[in-house]
């Protein structure tokens, strides 16, 4: 099927361009405003007069025009386009906020995590999100959705990355529309009461109600953690050691309610619905009915993103089954991703997103294929080839993204696919209707028990599948130009093997050669490569030293680096990590580099020092040290109290000499080629 024939897939190609170009290239506002105009205006001019006389010019239009609405789409959904956003009006130091919470977050062992809407600032109307920190006091009381609050606060910067790749947060928050961020202790702010609830409040409400009636039956805390995942899309309450298992088995998407979810629901709507058809527009009555429930489950899942992304998705996919035309299928997942990037062009840049259209794509193409290729005549057979058929597409489509986010593969992902998926429209069905019977207060026990001792054998097959260690392929280098070269190879592979020629098994195989080459290009670079950094984190200190394809970490606690160093070595296709104690000196392209910790032992005056690193606050006179010793730069890391960091920056700015703080300035480098 050639899929670029349809023009909806055409025109959502163009828009995806459009937000690109819109993302990385700042146009005015104005500009593209215009320009969109121009172009719509003469569009339909085209359409009106010429009455298509030139095919050829409407279709240039058309491609400027969805480019233009994509930039422009992208322009208009950037808050710091509105002219009353609260980066506009000034900001006093202490400023007072009254904030209105939107969503909350996962908390941690320090911090319950919110994000809010100013609603206005130092008395002055705005609008904009912001992130909200409350650390974690026994005095404290729950902040909900709607919630308003009022507050004395600073507006802070995100901190980017202060370490070679970590996740960059601070460019998370701004895919978000989130730019700043502000900390208040529980006794720093004012409840309000709630006003002009939106729908997300209420929804919000609605859940927490239902999850106070699930505490009522006794379920036990990793199960109801996990239901609540299931129906109800709220992950806050899972621990870490069950999310773990799910996430290494592969099974992570079945805690997340999305396009998966979705699906079941759907095939199993139209399944009970089917009778329906059999009476006067009885399909029509159907796809009311599917819709309906289907954006009911939504707001039982609290509308969050992902849920609203999916149930938009298999909205439009249920119209094109009414219609029974498999083609409209392509057409019709093109135009639910058109518009809702239409109306939330960031979601392009979600890792959900990318993942629920890939699979869902895969599985519409690849699927089919595979069934043709065999059709067992065993029921049994056919039924199991059928769900690895969907599994083995779908993981076709988001394998290549999943290696680039995540950098892991789960080997067995097939065993739970086949040991839960086939479950779970019944595991879904069945807690909605203890959701139900929980909401009326109508729960038998002996059900409640039944349906804990089910999610209870679940978690028990995933906890066993994550325990295959050697079936779990962790910290597999993968970078977007192996991305691109994968999707590239696995297009034509499937295309070759649906109908061979020569043609495409040439480009099939050029792809594979392609991805070849790019692996020696990295290589090479990699065994070229010598750089030594100080890296930064709190109450610690490490030297990272890359010589090639080996790292060499320096530090009297390896233990605390070592997710960083994996991270590190992860992205520089690096094979060998060795730890090594922290010495005080080491020469770096013929130069000496002194690190002088707690014990403060002074280096020899006669020692020719360029670089000085100081940290675990050594107790020094600052000014005297470098009276006898002349270094070219002195760093400090995160093992060093703030104060004594704030000392030694004013010191070194008043004789004008460099100073480079980790905890501000993140890792420093030294390039060993220079």
């Amino acid at each position: 099927m050639q899929l670029l024939k349809f023009v909806p897939i055409k025109l959502t190609l163009f828009l995806v361009f459009g937000i690109l170009f819109g993302f990385y290239f700042t146009i005015p506002f104005i500009s593209i405003a215009v320009i969109t105009l121009v172009c719509l205006v003469f569009l339909g001019w085209i359409f009106v007069k010429q009455k298509l006389a030139n095919a050829t010019l409407f279709g240039a239009i058309a491609v400027c025009t969805t480019i233009c609405i994509g930039t422009l789409a992208v322009a208009l959904h950037n808050p710091k386009n509105s002219f009353n956003h609260y980066s506009k009006f000034p900001n006093t130091g202490t400023n007072k906020l009254h904030i209105k919470i939107t969503e909350v977050l996962k908390s941690n062992n320090f911090s319950q995590r919110y994000y809010a809407e100013i609603l206005s600032l130092n008395n002055i109307k705005t609008q904009g999100k912001i992130a909200l920190i409350i650390p974690n006091d026994s005095t404290q009381t729950n902040v909900i959705i709607d919630q308003e609050l009022l507050l004395y606060s600073e507006i802070s910067e995100i901190n980017a990355p202060l370490n070679p790749h970590e996740f960059d947060y601070k460019k998370y928050l701004e895919s978000l529309g989130i730019y700043h961020q502000i900390y208040a202790k529980p006794n720093e702010f004012i409840t309000l009461e709630k006003h002009n609830t939106t729908i997300y409040g209420i929804a919000a409400d609605f859940r927490n109600t239902i999850i106070a009636h699930l505490r009522e039956a006794n379920f036990a805390d990793d199960e109801l953690g996990v239901i609540q995942a299931l129906l109800l899309g709220e992950r806050n309450d899972i621990s870490e050691e069950t999310y773990t298992n799910y996430k290494n088995a592969g099974a992570i998407h079945i805690l997340a309610v999305s396009g998966l979810h979705i699906g079941i629901l759907l095939l199993l709507l139209q399944f009970l619905l089917q009778p329906l058809e059999n009476i006067t527009n009885g399909k029509k009555i159907k796809l009311v009915l599917i819709v309906f429930l289907l954006w009911g489950f939504a707001f039982l899942a609290g509308l969050s993103a992902s849920v609203v992304r999916a149930v938009t998705m298999f909205t439009f996919l249920a119209y094109a089954e009414s219609l029974n035309r498999p083609a409209n299928k392509f057409n019709v997942l093109a135009l639910s991703m058109f518009f809702i990037l239409l109306f939330k062009p960031s979601y392009l840049f979600h890792v959900g997103f990318q993942m629920s259209y890939l699979a869902v794509f895969a599985i519409l193409w690849i699927y089919p294929m595979l069934q043709r290729f065999w059709f067992p005549k065993n029921k049994i057979i056919r039924y199991i080839w059928q769900l690895l058929s969907v599994s083995i597409a779908a993981q076709l489509g988001v394998l290549p993204l999943s290696l680039f986010y995540f950098h892991q593969f789960p080997g067995l992902f097939f065993i739970t696919n086949l040991a839960v998926i086939p479950f779970l429209g019944f595991i879904l069905v069945f807690g909605i209707i203890v959701i139900i019977l929980a909401l009326f207060n109508m729960l038998p026990k002996f059900i409640a028990s039944i349906y804990n001792d089910v999610i209870q054998f679940m978690n028990d097959i995933i906890g066993w599948i994550a325990q295959q260690e050697s079936f779990l392929l962790k910290s597999i280098s993968f970078d977007s130009t192996m991305l691109v070269l994968s999707y590239f190879t696995i297009i034509f592979l499937v295309l070759a093997l649906s109908k061979p020629t020569f043609k495409r098994v040439t480009i099939f195989l050029g792809g594979i050669i392609a991805f070849q080459i790019w692996l020696l290009i990295i290589n090479y670079n990699t065994i070229r490569k010598q750089e030594i950094m100080v890296l930064h984190q709190s109450r610690n200190t490490g030297l990272l030293y890359q010589n090639g394809e080996t790292l060499h970490l320096y530090s009297n606690n390896p233990n605390r680096l070592e997710k960083m160093v994996d991270v590190y070595a992860t992205a520089e296709f690096t094979k060998t990590n060795l730890n090594h104690a922290l010495k005080n000196s080491y020469d770096i392209n013929h130069k000496q580099f002194y690190v002088m910790d707690s014990f403060a032992i002074h280096p020899p005056t006669e020692a020719n020092i360029s670089y000085i690193l100081l940290t675990q606050s050594p107790k020094i006179n600052l000014e005297r040290l470098l009276d006898s010793i002349h270094p070219d730069i002195i760093l400090a890391d995160g093992s060093n109290y703030k104060s004594d960091v704030l000392y030694w920056k004013e010191t070194c700015k008043k004789r004008k000499l460099p100073f480079h703080y980790t905890g501000e300035k993140g890792a420093y480098y030294f390039n060993l080629k220079d």
